[in-house]
């Protein structure tokens, strides 16, 4: 099965048991997740199936959008609900110096592009070795930080010491390392109690489906496609140009071919008919383009 499928990824599995059960439901082996969402959080989450998991480098840079609210008075040792607390709760002895005003104004330099240090209990590699992996065994390893760019980061309200957000983050973000330094701004430590991706590049909740949604379909090919988003709707920054039989083949054997595609975009999606990706090629001059991937 070809295709980009977006789950709305249930709270306390993993990214990888999603793919997991999507195997099961599909039976398409070859399945890839664009951006790993944590057990804790919820939402959006596209899967690259079959021949369509050679598209995964183009959606790489997609900007995330989340909702989630952030626990203030300790920070626990993954920044976010799941880990130990690092200390006892301080919130009894801060209530009363944090407002929303006063946590508004703290949240104000997360913004634009800004250095972020990844969680220790992250993906980042550390000589080919996940953090986490590394920071269960309890050893030694150093991060280093990340050039990343948050666009929005809104605190929407404060009830106790819980407040509620919304955040849009570049790709390579974390927002339990913004919720984990904002408690080091305030001096009375915090960190990430719920999220929610309501958006990843393009899809949103609006394209998602649950896996028990999809779990009754099984076996049924054409029911689990039309579940898929629409191949012409991938990669929007990307024309979709259509060609006859002799350019086709000339450009699933790796030869140049002209198609008629007349804007300046310097990748263009090529179809066979109206859902039939062929690949993605490469403007070389004017009309002239080169295949750099090949559905087959």
């Amino acid at each position: 099965m070809n295709g980009l499928l977006v789950i709305d990824k249930p709270v306390g599995i993993t990214s990888h048991d999603v793919v997991n059960r999507l195997r099961r439901i599909t039976s398409e082996r070859s399945i890839g997740h664009l951006g790993t969402l944590d057990p804790m959080a919820t939402g959006v989450l596209p899967l690259l199936m079959g021949k369509f998991t050679r598209l995964a480098q183009y959606f790489s840079a997609a900007e995330k959008s989340y909702q989630g609210s952030i626990r203030f008075g300790f920070a626990t040792d993954t920044y976010d609900a799941e880990g130990s607390p690092a200390g006892d709760d301080r919130w009894p002895a801060f209530s009363a110096q944090l407002t929303l005003d006063r946590l508004r104004a703290a949240s104000a330099r997360f913004h634009g592009e800004i250095q972020q240090m990844p969680p220790p209990f992250s993906a980042k590699k550390i000589s080919g070795q996940p953090a986490y992996k590394l920071a269960r065994e309890g050893k030694p390893f150093e991060l280093k930080p990340a050039r990343i760019n948050i666009n929005r980061f809104e605190i929407l309200s404060l009830d106790g010491p819980e407040a509620s957000f919304e955040i849009e983050v570049s790709a390579g973000g974390y927002v339990r390392s913004v919720a984990h330094e904002l408690g080091i701004d305030l001096v009375c430590g915090a960190h990430l109690s719920r999220l929610r991706r309501t958006r990843a590049g393009a899809f949103t909740l609006d394209d998602a489906h649950t896996l028990d949604e999809l779990e009754p379909l099984a076996g049924n090919l054409a029911e689990l496609e039309s579940c898929c988003i629409h191949p012409r709707a991938l990669l929007p920054e990307m024309p979709s140009v259509a060609g006859d039989a002799q350019t086709l083949g000339r450009l699933r054997n790796g030869a140049q071919a002209n198609l008629p595609e007349f804007s300046s975009a310097p990748l263009v999606k090529v179809f066979a008919g109206p859902r039939d990706l062929v690949g993605i090629a490469r403007r070389i001059a004017g009309t002239l383009f080169q295949p750099v991937i090949v559905m087959g």
